[in-house]
């Protein structure tokens, strides 16, 4: 038997069909246009659960995506910085040159040549000290202990 009454919606907003591209914004902790970068230190200091359910979704991407070729990758922390506030080495680590020209005007350059337009407004990503702290650091630091934290230990007291 049917009723009149409408089909209720779930409350809440619609269930995406990308999920990951949705969360993985670029703005977000280690989330780039292209990559998303894990600093190990933190992601092997999970609780042993989380670390578990890691383990399988990336041994299941793994299974799927084995078949390519998978380059090795580089991965250099960085910061964005103006062009303007770089010195010499920085400039050319990035592949950057600044000279003055015949009118003793500061000009920036691209790797090939090219004048930058507006150095003033141009961001630009230059190699920084990683601030994520290493399983080393974290054993010379004074760090919360892996896992989940145990539990109170309760003091029995005899009475008498």
């Amino acid at each position: 038997m049917y009723t009149s009454d409408p089909i209720p919606r779930p409350a809440g907003p619609p269930v995406s069909s990308t999920p990951l591209r949705d969360a993985l914004v670029p703005g977000r902790p280690g989330v780039q246009d292209a990559y998303v970068v894990l600093p190990r230190s933190l992601i092997e200091t999970m609780p042993l659960p989380w670390q578990h359910a890691m383990v399988q979704i990336l041994a299941e991407f793994h299974q799927a995506w084995a078949h390519l070729s998978w380059p090795e990758y580089r991965v250099v922390p960085s910061r964005r910085e103006r062009l303007v506030n770089l010195d010499e080495d920085q400039l050319a680590e990035i592949g950057y040159l600044v000279e003055i020209d015949a009118d003793g005007e500061v000009v920036y350059r691209e790797r090939g040549g090219n004048p930058i337009p507006n150095p003033e407004e141009t961001e630009v990503l230059v190699s920084c000290l990683d601030p994520i702290p290493t399983d080393r650091d974290n054993a010379n630091q004074d760090t919360p202990p892996r896992g989940f934290p145990a539990p109170p230990i309760q003091q029995q007291t005899n009475w008498t």
